[in-house]
């Protein structure tokens, strides 16, 4: 498959770009990954430190142009869990297949007729994989059915989620905490990613603190306040002694350190199947709508005829600052929902699918896992292509080696797209999950970061102070993993220096 076929967002000038760095990795690129095993001495002390063997790391520092040779390269060509650092390959993928500006359709359709604010018939609202359909934007779209002289419904509220193709996915699988939210599954019309957002304020009487929920869900009692304690505030989580296990009713068993202030938690609903259903009839109850139906799920299309088209569509942010969240926040749903969408969109939008994917189902994992196992070996056929699973890390099976991620920096350093990918990954000190991390690297350094329990990742890029730009990649899999942090921290100091 050309580059053309795959990228097919970007301009002539943009190809041109791509084609002769196609070139420039198949060839003189071989020779930047020289064979350096020696780790700089602060590295060693830190894993001798840590209980963690050389052969559990893999280690690479490079020229981000690739123009000489690699300053350090330490198991790089190893297979490794690479935790959330494999949203670089999802992230960088949908900048080149889906374009930066591409944004995320949710179409509304009024299957009925209109007459004295009250609407005979149905609204459906169909998902097509929006990674950030958070509360304000669920309210907006519901203002503008209110903005289309709807203020009761006498039918249904009819939710289309058919756009992605995704088993059932049990929360609690991957690590036993289900009511993280970072647990929350893909889902064609995800709605504040399936979570609860309290927050918790004394009020000046100092006796209990108010507790507002967002989004409103129907059918759940929600204790409005919790009793004032004094003392500091320490883990108020487990002072408050919170009950989310009855999808009916989320209790407090305890009370609220006043020394607290004002604190906001997000937890995952208890019962994610049901999330959208009541999460859009307590939004549209408490803005003053009238439902006479229910909200319900419907087929594709909701039932609507196939000539049908939108009262109105709410539109996305655009990619480039969708991958800000996911990179910088490590948002683990959002990046499965951008990796799910290349299968829908890319595969299929197109009309360009390639035969091992058009049996495929649209919006599925296996369709993405095609498409970017298609661009990559496009793009990067030098190094061999990622194991993918779901495109966002949080997974057993994901693997990509050191080099294989530094060809992929290497590769969008050198694209049009750099200054998208570069201002998605959070910056040593100062923000994002690098913002607690202080060092000599301060604000010298790009890296996304990525960890599970036996899993500590960072890949980015480093600025020294002579100007130089490095990509950097650092893997650890091993148990004692998250003891070796200090000896990722002194790679990227180390790398400023050179």
């Amino acid at each position: 498959m050309t580059v053309r076929t795959l990228l097919p967002s970007v301009g002539r000038a943009k190809l041109r770009c791509a084609a002769r760095l196609v070139s420039f990795l198949a060839g003189g690129c071989l020779a930047c990954v020289a064979q350096a095993q020696t780790l700089p001495p602060e590295v060693e002390a830190a894993l001798v430190r840590a209980k963690v063997p050389r052969d559990a790391v893999a280690m690479l520092v490079v020229d981000a142009q690739g123009q000489s040779p690699a300053r350090l390269s330490h198991r790089a060509q190893a297979a490794m869990n690479p935790a959330s650092v494999m949203k670089l390959v999802t992230t960088f993928a949908a900048l080149e297949l889906l374009g930066p500006a591409y944004t995320w359709a949710t179409p509304v359709f009024v299957d009925g007729v209109i007459r004295d604010g009250t609407l005979y018939g149905n609204l459906v609202i169909q998902g097509q994989g929006d990674p950030k359909l958070v509360l304000e934007r669920l309210w907006l779209l519901l203002r503008r059915v209110q903005g289309l002289g709807i203020r009761s419904i006498a039918g249904d509220i009819v939710l289309d989620r058919s756009a992605f193709t995704v088993p059932a996915i049990d929360p609690a699988s991957f690590d036993g905490e289900p009511l993280r939210p970072y647990n929350a599954s893909p889902d064609a019309l995800l709605i504040n990613f399936k979570s609860v957002v309290m927050t918790l304020l004394p009020e000046p009487s100092g006796t209990v603190a108010r507790v507002q929920f967002d989004p409103p869900l129907a059918g759940v009692q929600m204790q409005a306040t919790v009793p004032l304690v004094t003392g500091e505030c320490g883990d108020y989580r487990a002072a408050l002694k919170a009950d989310f296990s009855d999808p009916n009713r989320i209790y407090f068993g305890g009370a609220y350190p006043a020394s607290c202030g004002e604190k906001v938690w997000a937890v995952a609903y208890a019962d994610p199947r049901t999330f959208a259903t009541r999460a859009v009839q307590g939004m549209w109850q408490d803005m003053g709508g009238k439902l006479a139906g229910v909200v319900r799920f419907g087929a594709s299309g909701g039932g609507l005829a196939a000539s049908a088209k939108p009262a109105f569509e709410l539109r996305s942010a655009p990619l480039a600052e969708i991958i800000r969240d996911i990179n910088k926040y490590s948002n683990n749903v959002m990046a499965q929902q951008v990796y799910l969408s290349l299968g829908r969109v890319v595969s299929t939008g197109s009309g360009e699918a390639s035969p091992s994917s058009a049996a495929l189902a649209p919006g599925s994992f296996e369709a993405s896992n095609a498409v970017v196992q298609r661009w990559w070996k496009d793009r990067l056929p030098v190094v061999d292509a990622p194991v993918l699973d779901n495109g966002s890390g949080l997974s057993r099976t994901e693997r990509i080696s050191a080099e294989a991620l530094g060809r992929l920096l290497q590769a969008a350093f050198l694209s049009p797209l750099m200054p998208d990918l570069m201002a998605s990954l959070p910056i040593t000190g100062v923000d994002g999950t690098l913002r607690r991390v202080k060092s000599r690297a301060t604000g010298s350094a790009h890296l996304k970061t990525g960890s599970l329990v036996d899993v500590v990742a960072v890949a980015g890029y480093v600025h020294n102070a002579a100007g130089k730009r490095y990509a950097l990649v650092a893997i650890v899999n091993h148990p004692n993993a998250r003891a070796a942090r200090p000896a990722v921290d002194a790679l990227v100091e180390w790398a400023t220096r050179l």
